[in-house]
Parts: C-alpha cells; sequence; structure tokens
C-alpha cells in the first residue's frame, strides 16, 4: 500500500517536471548565449586599467616592495633576537652569581660547624 502510493506521488512529481519543461522551452530557446561574465571581465580591466594610471602605482614594483617588507622583518627579528640574548645573558649571571654566593654560605656553614 505504501509503494502504491509512493509510485503514484513519484510519478505525479515527474509529470509535473516535464509538463513545466515542456512550457518553458520556447523560453529558453530565446535566451541569449553571451554570458554576463565578459561584461564583468570589461569592468574589472577598465577598473584595471584606471588603477595603473595613477601615478603613485605607475612605478610601483611588486618586488621592491616585498623586498622591502622582509628585510624589515629580518631587522625586526634581529631586534628581537638580541634583546633575547641579553636578557638570557643577564639571567645566566644571576644564577652565576647565585651558585657562588651559596657555595660561599655552605663552606662558611661546615667551617663553623667544625670549628665548636
Amino acid at each position: 500500500m505504501i509503494a502504491l502510493i509512493a509510485s503514484i506521488i513519484f510519478g505525479g512529481s515527474v509529470v509535473g517536471m516535464g509538463t513545466m519543461l515542456y512550457q518553458k522551452i520556447p523560453a529558453l530557446v530565446k535566451l541569449p548565449k553571451v554570458v554576463e561574465k565578459d561584461e564583468k571581465r570589461n569592468l574589472i580591466l577598465v577598473i584595471k586599467n584606471k588603477v595603473k594610471e595613477i601615478e603613485f602605482i605607475k612605478d610601483f614594483s611588486y618586488e621592491m616592495f616585498l623586498q622591502k617588507t622582509l628585510s624589515k622583518i629580518r631587522v625586526l627579528t634581529l631586534k628581537t633576537d638580541s634583546k633575547t640574548s641579553g636578557w638570557l645573558q643577564k639571567l645566566r649571571e644571576k644564577s652565576k652569581n647565585k651558585k657562588v654566593l651559596d657555595d660561599d654560605k655552605y663552606w662558611d656553614e661546615v667551617g663553623g660547624s667544625t670549628k665548636k
């Protein structure tokens, strides 16, 4: 029973789609074959050409921009490395001084206990 109802609904849907397609075929045939992307491409080309006419952008070189940007990043990285190296050196010196002081106190404590 359920299969019969499903078959009827499916058949009705196929017939309905077929009639809509049959009615719309003449309208589809009359549509122009030119795609609107050409107009968009022309608009993009016009904008691109207008931008190229600007004096500042005329002499713009992507390679030079990339070179300058990478140089600035390299300098920033070197500065950061130098600063970090300085902090690390200070921490090592503090640790070394603390160890020397701790060693001196140890011998003072050991020496004091033997004298008594």
